[in-house]
């Protein structure tokens, strides 16, 4: 291992888990993704200089879209001497000519301290692409708590269904609950996003939950099996019993978070992020009256998990791999991953989890201390997309496929059927 191991205060385990250096005259050069939530952690980077003596020279610091299409850019120009950069497990993929393998820098101290799960979806063709940062996404069920409590609709429901009321614990459930709860045009059971990457991915992750996949070993088109009939009927009998709103197929992110806040929905499969916007009584009109669960099963037994998340690279063009990968590790450790997710996103490590709902329950923030522990419990269900770079290609002649069942013009069967053979035509144009 080229790593530096250096800072050895506090435990033995804490300093096998440490990768520092003296970097004095060392600059690196990087490129990170901008915003409000993730750009906190940038102002820990003088911590690093200060005790490494190197430098960080942000060369860039763009949106998710326009970071990336500048590293395609560089890619394509040759232009990739910089040493950290920006990664997302959708777009990994895409960048392995790019990015190096951390796996001869990172100690296995410090990977066995992330989410196992985690570190194999940020792992491509067996090289390690990039350490998580605490910027991860899973969804869990939210729900209306005043609903689960009302008697008179825990009677009917009983009465109708054979089983107690409860939060859903699978699909079915949740299909049945959703069905219950609604009364269009003024309240529906729930939602989904309709259009575009967003309903596939859905769509991925029932599928996953029904023990079917995407694609085989040989990257051909496996979803159109009787465990993606199953999965794409799910979207199709919600729609057909007006249990959604009736412009879902309209619908992406956005519409979901700001539609359960508006109170006229019951149950929302949906990101972490979410939380503490549905709990804020200035913007949401279900604050105080929202719960959290972890998100269904499907029939095969599997809970749903499509996840996402953002990491940091090392170039394989970099020059000084040591302090770059000293860099990604500070950026990632401990204390970094419990700065940030204070502030709202999810962590990668596993210790940081516990460390950070302890700290909540302290505080007496109940509601925040049920997100986390639901969320926690959402992420060991997590996986990534199919590792592919022409995945969001592929989404693009899915989804139109599952709108025309979605609306009753096509069954599942032959949607999945004719979404398959343009995948396929696709995959074979690229040479798989």
């Amino acid at each position: 291992m080229s790593a530096v191991i250096l800072f050895g205060a506090g435990t033995a385990a804490q300093a096998k888990d440490e990768v520092m250096g003296d970097f004095s005259g060392v600059t690196l050069k990087a490129k990170f993704i901008g915003g409000n939530q993730y750009e906190p952690l940038y102002s820990r980077i003088t911590d690093w200089e200060k005790a490494t003596g190197g430098k960080v020279e942000i060369i860039s610091k763009k949106s998710h879209f326009e970071i990336d299409k500048e590293i395609k850019s560089d890619i394509a120009a040759g232009s990739t001497d910089w040493c950290v950069g920006y990664n997302h497990v959708s777009f990994a993929p895409q960048y392995t000519s790019l990015y190096t393998d951390l796996k001869p820098y990172i100690p296995q101290d410090t990977l066995d301290k992330f989410s196992p799960a985690l570190i194999d979806a940020a792992t491509i063709n067996g090289e390690l692409q990039m350490l998580p940062r605490a910027q991860f996404d899973v969804s869990a069920l939210y729900y209306r708590k005043s609903l689960y409590a009302d008697p008179a609709k825990q009677k009917a429901f009983k009465e109708k269904y054979g089983y107690d009321l409860t939060p859903p614990e699978t699909f079915d459930q949740f299909k049945d609950q959703a069905i219950f709860f609604a009364d269009p045009p003024n309240f529906y059971g729930t939602q989904y996003a309709g259009k575009e990457e967003a309903v596939v991915g859905r769509f991925y992750e029932l599928l996953v939950a029904n023990g079917g996949q995407m694609f085989d070993e040989d990257w051909k088109p496996t979803f159109n099996s009787e465990a993606g009939q199953q999965a794409l009927q799910w979207f199709v009998d919600l729609y057909k019993a007006k249990a959604v709103p009736p412009g879902v197929l309209s619908y992406v992110w956005d519409d979901l978070g700001s539609g359960f806040a508006s109170g006229s929905v019951a149950l929302d499969l949906d990101w972490p992020g979410w939380a503490g916007y549905f709990n804020d009584p200035k913007q949401s009109k279900i604050a105080g009256d929202v719960g959290v669960v972890v998100q269904p099963k499907g029939s095969s037994g599997k809970r749903t998990g499509w996840s996402g998340m953002h990491g940091f690279s090392m170039t394989k063009d970099c020059d000084q791999k040591e302090a770059a990968a000293s860099l990604i590790w500070f950026l990632t450790n401990h204390d970094s991953q419990l700065f940030e997710a204070s502030k709202g996103p999810l962590p990668t490590r596993t210790q940081v989890w516990d460390d950070l709902i302890a700290q909540v329950k302290e505080s007496g923030d109940g509601y925040r201390a049920e997100v986390l522990s639901a969320f926690q419990e959402a992420s060991k269900h997590a996986f990534a997309v199919p590792k592919f770079p022409e995945w969001v290609e592929s989404t693009n002649l899915i989804y139109p496929e599952l709108q025309a069942a979605i609306v009753g013009d096509k069954t599942a069967k032959q949607a999945l059927d004719e979404a398959a053979q343009r995948v396929g035509d696709m995959m074979a144009d690229y040479g798989y």
